[in-house]
């Protein structure tokens, strides 16, 4: 009888060096960050206290990143990671000086507040991907569920300290201190990214891809992967409701318990204080739950923070629903990003991080801008009870969408496709490209091997195919002929780079159902060699 196997330990990432460097250096540029954004929030409230006003601070914290998530997945993809973080965070630093100035002088208006926080998000943006796209590199697959909790609870840590500390530091000294803090909190980020040297990665012997191509070829897989699709519906269902105390919170502080920056940054803070605890509980709940119980017991817990927050009018209740909400904020956002990192090879993983990162953020954006406009008709309470109703309905109407569905599956690429034969050097950008595969199958199989090539046109159309078909010969029953176009024959060359393991499984599955081998041929669109005319 095999023992029971035990949960593994949180604190198992920081056994590796590389990691435990870049997650302290993070947490102390994230403090620096969240004293920033609860001041930036706060100062909003003595230039305008309109609940839309309010609420356009978190609209633009989070529009960026829906904006610019995708082509900094690109980027992540196609150029040196560590080099362009150092870059981007190099130019949050330089927005940040120039922030805090303007606040140090008071030069600062409403409108200009909501332009450098978009700035500055903007910039930070732009390294999401590419953050959330190295941490394969710095612990074993073994680990990374682990690693990824373990960078919420940083985060989560900085949320903890940073606004309470932005609170105090308001009060004691003045508004602009927490801008500056935060410049000085990023040198510490940028210094740890210069000792970092990232680890080689298996090199594609192909050109790489061009920007506006490898954004479409993100959007297609994305598409095409069920995985990811089921993790991003389960995602814009939470994150649309969770988004309203996110937004409304400044304005429960301020009007409901009547209280100053300090309270508010504490109420920031009981959030950061609940997910840590949280993240301690997560291996065992992980176990316990599953993954897709432990993200519907998350949105339960959201509802009940939402409801408190609307009901409290004393600051206990408020910093019940905070330790509440931060243990159910971490509960689903480290299941959702487990589920997609596993969801993810490593060619495309910035650009699939990007796209998890742009509903995320989109559904974020969408929701403050919903809720504060609520809360200025029904009311900050009935906006924020309206949310928590609205988030319960959303369980069962998600159940459908299962997450970590491909948490096994090996996405190492196989390599196991022959290469193509030709007779003469064709150009990289010649296409479109059709790609014939010729099965023989009895008639007996005739289902079951239509059924797995549906997994086959998955595959095909994820990996580079825009068109796919399956045709059978009425003259001969058993004759099927596959045909996928991809437009041009570099992009099917990195077909065959993009095959995984377990996309060969799949396959070997349809072979065991063939009378005899595939033949497959490659056809190029034909083009004239030059001008032609009568002499």
């Amino acid at each position: 009888m095999s023992e029971p196997q035990q949960a593994p330990s949180p604190f198992s990432p920081f056994r590796h060096t590389t990691f435990m460097v870049l997650w302290t250096a993070t947490v102390l540029a994230n403090i620096g960050t969240w004293m920033y954004s609860a001041a930036a929030a706060w100062l909003m409230t003595t230039l305008d206290a309109d609940p839309l006003m309010v609420s356009l601070v978190q609209v633009v914290t989070t529009l960026p990143m829906f904006l610019f998530a995708l082509p900094a997945g690109a980027l992540a993809d196609i150029i040196d990671k560590r080099r362009f973080l150092i870059l981007a965070e190099t130019a949050v630093t330089a927005i940040a000086t120039i922030f805090a100035a303007l606040v140090s002088f008071e030069l600062m208006t409403p409108a200009v507040l909501l332009v450098f926080v978009f700035l500055i998000e903007a910039a930070g943006a732009l390294t999401t991907p590419a953050w959330q796209s190295i941490v394969p590199q710095l612990v074993p697959r073994a680990d990374l569920p682990q690693a990824i909790a373990a960078n919420s609870v940083g985060v989560n840590i900085s949320r903890a300290v940073g606004p309470a500390l932005g609170g105090l530091i308001i009060v004691s000294i003045s508004i602009g201190a927490p801008f500056w803090l935060n410049v000085i909190s990023n040198f510490g980020i940028i210094g740890a990214l210069l000792w970092w040297r990232s680890p080689p990665q298996n090199a594609s012997r192909l050109p790489a891809e061009r920007f506006m191509s490898a954004m479409r070829t993100g959007i297609r897989y994305a598409r095409y992967n069920s995985e990811l699709r089921a993790t991003l519906m389960r995602a814009a269902a939470f994150f649309l409701f969770a988004s309203a105390y996110w937004a409304l919170l400044p304005l429960v502080a301020r009007d409901q318990i009547s209280s100053g920056a300090e309270i508010y940054g504490m109420l920031l803070g009981a959030i950061g204080v609940g997910a840590i605890g949280g993240a301690f509980l997560l291996p065992w709940l992980r176990a316990k739950l599953g993954c897709d119980k432990l993200v519907a017991a998350g949105t339960i817990g959201t509802a009940i923070a939402l409801f408190l927050y609307g009901a409290a009018r004393v600051l206990p209740i408020a910093f019940a629903a905070s330790i509440i909400a931060g243990i159910s904020w971490i509960a689903v956002l480290s299941s959702l990003n487990v589920s997609t990192q596993f969801a993810l090879p490593q060619w495309v993983r910035g650009r699939g991080l990007a796209v998890y990162s742009t509903v995320f953020f989109g559904a974020m954006t969408v929701g403050s801008a919903v809720w504060g406009q609520v809360a200025r008709m029904a009311g900050v309470p009935g906006a924020l009870y309206i949310a928590a109703a609205c988030a319960l309905c959303g369980i069962p109407l998600t159940r459908r969408w299962k997450l970590e569905t491909g948490s096994g599956a090996d996405l190492t690429p196989s390599m196991h496709w022959p290469a193509p034969v030709v007779m003469r050097q064709i150009e990289n950008d010649r296409g479109p490209v059709l790609v014939t595969v010729e099965y023989r199958v009895a008639k007996k199989n005739r289902q079951a091997f239509l059924t797995a090539l549906d997994g086959i046109a998955h595959e095909r159309r994820r990996d580079g195919a825009y068109r796919w078909g399956v045709f059978e010969d009425p003259a001969d029953p058993q004759r099927y002929l596959e045909t996928f176009l991809v437009e041009s024959w570099l992009e099917h060359l990195r077909q065959h780079e993009r095959v995984t393991n377990a996309d060969r499984i799949v396959q070997e599955q349809v072979s065991r159902l063939l009378q005899s081998e595939t033949r497959i041929t490659h056809l190029i669109a034909a083009e004239l060699d030059g001008p032609t005319g009568d002499a």
